[in-house]
């Protein structure tokens, strides 16, 4: 067997009842953390660009799925959408391994879509999910490509098409051929988080969701795919992973359980510092006007992400965009706001003078030592220098929301809560809350029924 046949047979052989019953339960958490911020970003800009776009293209009479915000779509364009929206805010899930940082709810979308249109129940929902989330993690456990240059979503590819296959019903050799498919076409370049950033951050994942429905739905009609997609010449381990084992025959789920949730409306890298600096403000009751500079210590990976290394200058902030992968933004904003979640990414708070002025007084710099703490730990160290000579210092080594430090279900449904009160009454909201949690119980077009009753507003 060639290794993509290899995840193939993990995939479409999955089974719910294999999965923990804990195990379940934190992937319930995840949906509805992910559906909170679906539902949270219907209001964004390029949503409503991206609804345009579905006017034009996206209506499918014959095969109808899901919409959130109203109407429905192709499979594809559904998974697209979604996707989309789950990504928008970045307040959804990660995952982090020591050479890559992904989003395993960036899979939701198109499980979702693949999930209404078999009329799936919602324990095949669970198992298909359960094995997309387990596949990207893995795929960025052992085979890294951020410093090769490619994007987190080169594994959601593998990821996805495990994930879809086993949603559709799809049989062993069918699905190899979708893993061969996406694995082999959808290679995404680093460039999208770099530099001056733009829409695509945001999109890039929800067009591989596009792109992967559409490349196993091709596999459903027969069409083949390099089987020889990782091992072959000139494949995924030859061309830019290098080689790395993965035994998909002894694979279970347990990294859906280190995938981590996020308190605030940042990157994911930035939240233990983001709460460490919001603890001291609390604790001491300073105002923004009395900080003379904020130095931020902290591990490798964010340094370069988000805080002015490899990838780019961070004090430059004019979109949204930038400023969910600034650290010295979202430290500033936080500072002055008291809060950091979306109503800190409007446009007119992004370029007010307080916010500009402050986030260029905060200095990041990497640590060695957070640096072989990650990603065990979320390392870093925040000094406040006050205009008054007083310095204020807090260690961080986890946030609310880490997988040492896991939220609870009350305070992911009140962060659903929070995101979605301005699409969804109170009785719509408590149905969904309801819905995913005895999901095991529902038909899938049952639940996204619900989802479709999400107006904007």
């Amino acid at each position: 067997m060639t290794r993509a046949q290899e995840l193939a047979s993990y995939a479409v052989n999955s089974s719910y009842d294999e999965i923990p019953e804990p195990i379940r339960q934190q992937l319930k958490i995840r949906i509805i953390d992910s559906l909170g911020c679906a539902i949270g970003a219907l209001g964004g800009e390029p949503i409503q660009r991206l609804r345009g776009y579905l006017k034009i293209l996206g209506n499918s009479p014959k095969s109808p799925t899901t919409v959130l915000g109203g109407g429905t779509a192709s499979p594809d364009r559904a998974a697209f959408f979604n996707s989309a929206l789950v990504r928008y805010l970045d307040f959804n899930d990660s995952y982090l391994a020591k050479g890559e940082t992904c989003h395993p709810s960036d899979n939701l979308g198109g499980v979702l879509a693949a999930s209404e249109y078999t009329d799936g129940s919602g324990r095949d929902l669970i198992a298909a999910l359960a094995v997309a989330y387990q596949v990207q993690c893995r795929l960025s456990d052992e085979a890294p490509v951020r410093a090769k240059g490619f994007d987190h979503t080169v594994q959601e590819s593998y990821g996805l098409a495990a994930g879809i296959s086993r949603a559709l019903g799809l049989d062993e050799e069918k699905a190899a051929n979708a893993i061969g498919i996406c694995g082999t076409a959808f290679n995404g370049l680093r460039v999208t988080r770099t530099g001056a950033l733009s829409n695509w951050k945001g999109l890039a994942a929800p067009n591989t969701a596009f792109c992967c429905m559409h490349g196993t739905f091709l596999a459903a009609q027969g069409i083949t795919g390099p089987l020889e997609v990782f091992e072959g010449n000139k494949g995924f381990m030859d061309a830019i992973s290098g080689p790395f084992e993965i035994d998909w025959a002894r694979e279970g789920f347990d990294r859906i359980s280190r995938t981590i949730l996020k308190k605030y409306n940042a990157e994911i890298h930035s939240q233990a510092a983001i709460e460490g600096a919001l603890e001291l403000k609390e604790a001491h009751g300073f105002t923004a006007d009395e900080i003379a500079r904020v130095e931020i210590d902290i591990f490798e990976v964010a340094y370069h992400i988000i805080g002015g290394g490899e990838e780019g200058d961070k004090t430059i902030v004019r979109t949204k965009e930038e400023a969910d992968h600034s650290l010295q933004y979202m430290i500033a904003v936080g500072l002055i706001d008291g809060r950091v979640m979306p109503e800190q990414y409007h446009p007119e708070r992004i370029l007010r003078g307080d916010v500009q002025d402050l986030l260029r007084r905060v200095i990041v710099r990497k640590d060695d030592q957070y640096s072989h703490r990650f990603p065990q730990e979320h390392a870093c160290r925040i000094s406040i220098f006050l205009k008054d000579g007083q310095v204020l210092m807090k260690e961080k080594a986890e946030y609310e929301g880490f997988h040492t430090k896991p939220m609870r279900w009350g305070n992911v449904v009140a962060k659903f809560e929070r995101l979605s009160v301005p699409y969804a009454s109170g009785a719509l909201r408590k149905n969904i809350v309801d819905a995913v949690f005895h999901i095991e119980e529902m038909r899938v077009r049952e639940f996204t029924k619900l989802l479709s009753e999400i107006r904007e507003p």
